[in-house]
């Protein structure tokens, strides 16, 4: 479960899955010492974490400014439960985007003082595939067609003392047609902007932390479509 609060990343998995050590600067295990502010710094990693222990974490995140954290991952027990128990402490919100692609540069919107992605929320009976291109197409008076999911994540934010838990399916992409591009003002979108890799390279630094991992994904997915499609290139010159 890749979760952001607060802009920080959040990794949530089953302890079945052992991370690297040294992706970490700090490693807490939680069944044999507490989990306090002061060790919360840098890349972290909390093993044999609890229902009790996320919650006050989680709610660490939410109501305090921890500069010095750059990402946390979790390792629990019960998975099932564990998405259980957020799923009910949270609200959800359910919405859907794009990353948009023509030849090499994709597109980007710029609203609220950040680069991000369109996406938007669904709508009354819509599949993910279908509020993603419907969102992509109003936001930037855009045609799409949609190809293949590149990953899902999920934020948190207080709206009118509700405290919220949005998972945003995300999808890849191709322009049909852009000749009358333009933002969608009505939902705050200044502009709408073609950026080659290195434009957006410089925009993430402008954007949230939730975007990256989008493009993280989705570079990553990228470069094993073409790592499959060069094997089979030359298992076919071989034959």
């Amino acid at each position: 479960m890749n979760l952001f609060i607060n802009d920080i990343p959040v990794q949530i998995l089953d302890a079945l899955h052992k991370p690297d050590k040294r992706d970490f600067n700090t490693i807490i295990n939680a069944e044999v010492e507490p989990i306090t502010k002061a060790k919360l710094l840098h890349r972290v990693w909390v093993k044999n974490a609890k229902i009790d222990e996320i919650e006050k974490i989680l709610d660490v995140l939410d109501t305090t400014s921890l500069s010095g954290l750059i990402s946390l991952t979790l390792t629990v027990e019960h998975y099932d439960i564990v998405k259980t128990f957020l799923k009910k402490k949270f609200k959800i919100i359910k919405a859907a985007g794009g990353l948009v692609r023509k030849k090499d540069k994709i597109l980007m919107i710029y609203r609220l003082k950040k680069w991000d992605l369109p996406k938007g929320k669904f709508e009354k009976d819509e599949k993910p595939k279908q509020a993603a291109q419907r969102e992509v197409e109003e936001e930037c008076n855009i045609k799409v067609n949609l190809r293949e999911k590149i990953c899902t994540t999920w934020h948190t934010y207080t709206m009118k003392k509700k405290q919220i838990l949005k998972k945003t399916t995300w999808y890849s992409m191709d322009i049909v047609r852009d000749k009358d591009m333009m933002p969608q003002i009505e939902e705050d979108i200044e502009e709408v902007r073609w950026m080659t890799p290195k434009e957006v390279f410089h925009a993430l630094e402008h954007s949230y932390k939730s975007i990256s991992f989008v493009f993280d994904r989705y570079f990553a997915q990228e470069k094993e479509k073409a790592r499959i499609k060069e094997e089979a290139e030359k298992t076919q010159s071989n034959v």
